[in-house]
């Protein structure tokens, strides 16, 4: 249990603050009593942003795969043969292209088992679309790779953790994707992962309504009577202790959120606007329901501020950290329960 674990990092979009910030996060010592960390890329990439931030008392070291990695010291797996042309702070096909080759190597090791858990840098969700690559973002790419039919965007700081019901899809579609099924999917996997990767015995989960006031009634929408309620109840049955729907501006206006463990909102900006609010340079993206760990930091790929040395590593700190604390909470439950099952059958075989 305490071995440092492998965490596999994917850079992000070439362009962006990936990089900076994962250079920053790994200058600091302290993180390799914890993890041996493996950075997937290039090492002149790496380079070449080292370099525009003045930092010379850092190098990778180059390794072939995960299985070779050095403690004590920041990997780098080269992922591509040729020279990549930088253009920092600038959105292109070049920054997208060599972000999925990071990005899918990374996913490679991790369902194969080969790193503990993955950080992902921010990606574009434009520029990365490719015939390879035809996902909303991190999340559903991994979802997928990872053979899982639904996951959780869960969104976690010391004070408010968020998940959403739907993503990253247009405004105009959310109410029609909003079914009982998947409100109740969502509400397990969030209890799940509650008592899972964070040890919440009995969580407490507040829903929250999709139209204004919570629908005021059916003065403003039907939602919440026909489905976000029901869903509730639903999953309440299966062993959640979900509560609400609650009007989203309320909510959170007044703190209610610290009332709870958890908050489902029924789309994107509904919880992340004040998550981030809250949060920002601090939350964590975790994709929750998965049988492998993935985490990322809260922000984008910050092209107006790369190469400038502006960018916090904070988030992506934080990221790697909580990744480590998923991965250890996940098997020392794990061996909880192989104890538990070998003392019973010790027990029976007595009898």
């Amino acid at each position: 249990m305490n071995e440092p674990l492998k965490i596999g990092i994917s850079i992000g979009d070439t362009n962006g603050i990936g990089l900076e910030v994962i250079i920053k996060t790994l200058l600091n010592e302290h993180i390799y009593k914890y993890c041996t960390p493996i950075v997937y890329g290039h090492t002149k990439v790496a380079s070449y942003h080292r370099k525009a931030l003045g930092i010379n008392d850092f190098s990778f070291q180059v390794i072939n795969q995960a299985e070779q990695a050095h403690s004590n010291k920041p990997n780098m797996i080269n992922c591509w043969e040729e020279d990549v042309k930088i253009d920092l702070g600038t959105q292109n096909e070049t920054g997208g292209k060599y972000a999925f080759l990071s990005l899918q190597k990374a996913t490679e090791d991790l369902i194969a088992g080969k790193i503990d858990a993955l950080v992902t840098a921010p990606i574009n969700k434009h520029n990365i679309q490719s015939d390879d690559f035809r996902f909303a973002g991190h999340t559903e790419y991994i979802q997928e790779k990872a053979g899982e039919t639904d996951s959780l965007m869960f969104l976690l700081s010391d004070d408010v953790k968020v998940g959403v019901v739907t993503g990253h899809i247009p405004v105009k579609e959310i109410a029609q994707k909003l079914t009982i099924e998947k409100i109740v999917s969502k509400l397990k996997l969030m209890n799940a992962s509650l008592r899972k990767d964070f040890w919440i015995e009995k969580p407490r989960i507040a829903v929250l309504g999709l139209n204004p006031h919570a629908g005021d009634n059916g003065l403003m929408g039907t939602e919440e009577a026909e489905i976000i309620t029901p869903a509730i109840e639903a999953a309440n049955k299966e062993g959640a202790f979900a509560f609400g729907p609650y009007p989203a501006d309320g909510f959170f206006g007044n703190k209610a959120y610290t009332k709870f463990d958890a908050v489902l909102a029924m789309y994107h900006d509904q919880g992340l606007v004040p998550f981030k609010t809250l949060a920002f340079n601090q939350g964590v993206n975790f994709t929750a329901g998965l049988n492998v760990v993935r985490t990322s930091p809260d922000h984008g790929t910050g092209f107006d501020i790369a190469g400038k040395n502006l960018a916090s590593e904070a988030s992506f700190r934080e990221a790697v950290f909580t990744a480590i604390r998923v991965v250890k909470n996940r098997r020392e439950q794990q061996g909880l329960q192989e104890n538990t099952l070998r003392f019973s059958k010790f027990s029976r075989d007595r009898d």
